[in-house]
């Protein structure tokens, strides 16, 4: 399988998660689900026959829909973009106001790939306001949207709370989830800007969500903060928690970790490393 990766740049993407630990996720599975879609490395890389994926990020959404089902005129109005492209061009496009889906994908595609470090940031009003970055380049080497579309044909995608999606999942499916990272009391280092978008109430929600789940037969593997608060609304739950980061293998000793290692929760003590 031609490894595919995802068109977008995305905060807490989990593209390395993929390739450095494949085997905690299951070759067999009915519908693959993914309720905080993101940039969507996960989906991508095991490429489902079916597929529900979602996120209350509406323009993220869209973006999806555009480039499944109109990724020629997506691709089009990208290279328009690329002739147009200065400091006045990004913060005109920045301002505009998209009418459809195409315009939606070419808008979120051209900001993503130019602005400041693929950042994701809104104001208070919910508009994005991160400023142009340095790279003058709206298309990579290894864009293939036509491959992107394809992989997107077969996937349910949806603006949705996580929590509506995940209750969708029946035995035999497998669930993704990666939520923003929040803990409780806000000692995380992402305070003001996460606990905006996934509250500790939203964790104790995904996780009471997650274990209905796994009780209905689902396969679950969830990422998260590495923090004893979250640690403790899935222990003694029958889930199995391991740590892992960037710079480390995957271990289930949280012992003499360091901060920015992440938890890995596992519906099965049956995986492989």
């Amino acid at each position: 399988m031609k490894l595919i990766k995802p068109f977008l740049k995305w905060p807490g993407g989990k593209r390395w998660f993929v390739e450095k630990h494949s085997t905690l996720f299951p070759t067999n599975y009915n519908t693959y689900i993914e309720p905080f879609l993101g940039s969507g490395s996960v989906f991508f890389f095991l490429q489902p026959t079916r597929a529900i994926l979602s996120d209350i990020n509406k323009e993220l959404i869209n973006t999806f829909i555009g480039v499944r089902d109109n990724y020629s005129e997506v691709v089009k109005q990208l290279q328009e973009y690329q002739t147009e492209h200065s400091i006045e061009f990004y913060y005109n496009t920045r301002a505009a106001l998209s009418t459809n889906n195409v315009d939606d994908a070419a808008k979120f595609i051209y900001l993503n790939r130019t602005c400041f470090n693929g950042i994701y940031r809104v104001n208070n009003n919910g508009v994005f306001n991160v400023p142009k970055g340095t790279s003058d380049s709206v298309f990579r080497k290894e864009d293939d949207f036509k491959n992107w579309s394809r992989i997107l044909s077969t996937a349910q995608l949806n603006v949705s709370d996580f929590e509506v999606t995940i209750n969708e999942a029946m035995a035999g499916d497998l669930i993704f989830a990666d939520p923003p990272y929040t803990v409780r009391h806000n000692l995380n280092g992402f305070r003001e800007y996460n606990e905006k978008l996934f509250s500790w109430d939203d964790q104790v929600r995904l996780s009471e969500a997650l274990v209905r789940a796994r009780d209905r037969g689902a396969h679950i593997v969830s990422t998260n903060a590495n923090h004893q608060s979250v640690r403790e609304l899935y222990e003694n739950r029958g889930l199995s928690l391991l740590t892992t980061s960037r710079f480390s293998s995957i271990s289930a000793n949280p012992t003499n970790r360091r901060q920015f290692d992440e938890l890995v929760i596992l519906s099965s003590e049956h995986f492989l490393l």
